[in-house]
């Protein structure tokens, strides 16, 4: 076995007095673990502690959670973005229950094969839950090891993934590898952070490269952002005396399988006057009564700027239409929506 690395002894003794109280963390259970990875996937710890509490009270175990329907974990999921997260947590439960009767996989190969599993989650897994020597690299161990060894080597690229991740197994404990991750993603969730680093508190200052060069603000490198796309969408909240009109995402696109009132997406920013025109629409909803018309509303997705419009229309007849289903308004709770289509929600049901 060999040798632990001085740094990883700092670590895990920093850990040891440093660490936050999270109910993931001093438990050995595969799928609680696993849970835990996948909520926090580009999500804060703050944000993400309640649906863990959430996932786990409702589905204790990962039986409990491949027998759910999909639309249950979606609405569980509602607001946590990156909807695919959940999709894959759903079908990686039912692969659990049907290909190993039940029981987590126990090997950094076999947890890496479950939908949604990468190279980061299947080492966590593998080392919190079985103490496999995996080491893992996240957000957090890039800016820790940048900053140590004073690396400029971009962490989006290629190159890059393949440096740190060497570069973390060769500082991997390999007799307490889950305890040293931990520690190595806390050190830079805690002390090495983005902005204002602790730097003249911190244990590491020694064999700290970029503290010696003062190069900690400039660390870690990214490779250019990708282009942000603009997309300009037009709800239409059909209200029929207590019903409103909804239709389920299926296509692959942002939100698959979460639900949304009627759309019309313009490829610029249109006026609300013309978007009311649309063909479609005077035939969907013919003398349908403009009741009111929100201001554009800007949300924010990784790679998309999204500028809503929300129109509600009161109809005079039923709607008939394979996709649109009337759902009481009282009842636009029970089923999973997209943040942006909540946020609205939530002023239309306090009229």
């Amino acid at each position: 076995m060999p040798q632990n690395h001085p740094i990883s002894d700092k670590l895990i003794a920093w850990y040891k007095k440093n660490k936050r109280d999270l109910p993931w963390r001093n438990i050995n259970d595969p799928y609680k673990i696993w849970l835990s990875e996948i909520i926090l996937q580009q999500t804060q710890v703050i944000q993400g502690l309640n649906y863990y509490i959430k996932f786990t009270e409702t589905f204790p175990t990962i039986i409990d959670l491949a027998n759910a329907p999909e639309d249950q974990v979606m609405r569980l999921w509602q607001g946590l973005g990156y909807y695919s997260r959940a999709r894959n947590l759903h079908t990686a439960a039912k692969a659990v229950k049907t290909i190993y009767k039940g029981n987590f996989p126990n090997t950094y190969e076999s947890i890496k094969e479950l939908k949604g599993v990468g190279d980061y989650t299947a080492a966590a897994v593998a080392s919190f839950a079985f103490n496999l020597p995996h080491a893992v690299v996240d957000g957090n161990v890039y800016r820790v090891l940048s900053r140590l060894f004073n690396i400029d080597t971009p962490i989006n690229s290629a190159q890059g993934k393949k440096e740190f991740q060497l570069l973390a197994n060769d500082l991997l404990n390999h007799k307490n590898p889950g305890l040293h991750n931990s520690a190595m993603m806390e050190f830079g969730a805690l002390w090495c952070k983005p902005q204002n680093p602790k730097c003249e508190e911190c244990p590491l200052q020694a064999y700290c490269l970029a503290y010696e060069k003062d190069t900690v603000n400039l660390l870690p490198v990214k490779d250019k952002k990708i282009k942000v796309r603009n997309r300009y969408l037009h709800y239409f909240i059909f209200n029929y005396k207590d019903s409103i009109y909804v239709q389920k995402r299926t296509e692959k696109d942002i939100w698959q399988n979460l639900y949304e009132f009627y759309l019309i997406e313009t490829e610029k920013e249109t006026d609300p006057e013309y978007v009311l025109k649309h063909k479609e629409l005077k035939q969907l909803a013919k003398g349908a009564q403009v009741v009111s018309i929100t201001t554009q509303k800007k949300h924010i997705l990784s790679h998309q700027h999204l500028y809503a419009i929300f129109y509600e229309l009161k109809i005079k007849t039923p709607i008939i239409s394979q996709k649109l289903q009337p759902l009481n308004r009282h009842k636009l709770s029970s089923i999973g929506f997209p943040q942006l289509i909540i946020n609205y929600i939530k002023t239309y049901t306090a009229k």
